[in-house]
């Protein structure tokens, strides 16, 4: 299953050296920053836009910012005044979320939006400015983080696959948790797995129905990085006997220029649709910050990019 649900693409033609590739898909991710309606016209203004899908991130703060609002909430009402583009997490933790409550909430907003949403899911941050300290505690290791995002995935899955969950793990339990009538997507909302190393490559192959990354380069160029991780990931799957169809790039964090022009863009699309990317996600321009962008390169990536008339 793709988060998509295979819907069609837009043939957006461009060159690139390999000749014509299929153009990727493109999403926003939005700021829980403004009150609402204010924050209601944003989600709409992504929809008509023709943005395929919207996301949030899901933290207690975010490196400081005030004022931050709850992404769950946030995707609740945005499912409400929108009808057309998916909307999700990119991404949620456990660093601050128990599986058991995390459930009934997506759950419960998949059905508010009629089925369109998805899920992002990391192990988390270590910024204690965000939201990997504010409950107070010892900090995780790197290995107690990732041993409680497999055992977190892992719940989260059964608890919206199952009708009773009974579960006693290392880190987290659940004890005959309902969640009927279950998901509107079935077998449940499908998971967008962020994870780079092997053991956060397994859980995408095993649990996702996308994977995400930021492109960040680790010793080479984005570009170089995300071929490599591409390649992890085919093997993963290939060990796993699943493919993932939905292979999403998350702009703003490699230092390439993806809003200084259309043209730029049309480039770097080309280039990481080469690879193998499917979905290339850019953030809704915010002055005064690294994500800051021409509104009107922003308006015509989307109107050569998005669905004619709005997602759907």
């Amino acid at each position: 299953m793709d988060v998509l649900d295979g819907r069609s693409v837009r043939d957006v033609p461009h060159e690139s050296g390999g000749g014509p590739v299929t153009p990727p898909r493109i999403g926003t991710v939005m700021w829980p920053m403004q009150s609402w309606p204010d924050a209601g016209e944003l989600w709409r203004r992504a929809e008509d836009l023709g943005f395929r899908h919207a996301w949030v991130y899901d933290h207690i703060a975010w490196r400081g910012t005030t004022p931050w609002y709850d992404a769950y909430t946030t995707l609740a009402a945005a499912a409400a005044v929108t009808s057309r583009v998916r909307i999700g997490t990119l991404v949620t933790s456990p660093n601050f979320r128990h599986p058991v409550p995390t459930a009934h909430a997506i759950k419960t907003i998949d059905h508010i939006s009629g089925g369109r949403l998805a899920i992002g899911i990391g192990s988390g941050g270590t910024r204690r400015a965000s939201d990997a300290g504010v409950l107070g505690g010892d900090d995780w290791t790197p290995s107690e983080r990732a041993s409680r995002f497999a055992e977190w995935v892992g719940l989260l899955d059964r608890l919206l696959r199952q009708p009773e969950t009974t579960f006693e793990g290392t880190h987290y339990t659940a004890r005959e948790v309902v969640l009927e009538p279950g998901c509107v997507q079935r077998p449940r909302v499908p998971f967008v797995i962020a994870g780079n190393g092997p053991r956060g490559m397994r859980l995408a192959a095993r649990h996702g129905a996308g994977w995400v990354t930021s492109g960040r380069p680790d010793g080479g160029t984005a570009q170089e990085t995300v071929r490599s991780r591409l390649g992890a990931l085919d093997a993963a799957c290939e060990a796993e006997g699943r493919t993932i169809g939905d292979r999403i790039l998350l702009t703003g964090f490699s230092g390439e220029p993806w809003l200084d022009s259309a043209g730029a863009f049309d480039d770097l699309a080309g280039r990481y649709a080469e690879l193998g990317i499917t979905e290339i996600v850019l953030h809704w321009p915010r002055p005064g910050t690294p994500f800051d962008a021409d509104m009107k390169v922003f308006e015509a990536v989307a109107a050569t990019y998005g669905e004619p008339g709005g997602a759907r």
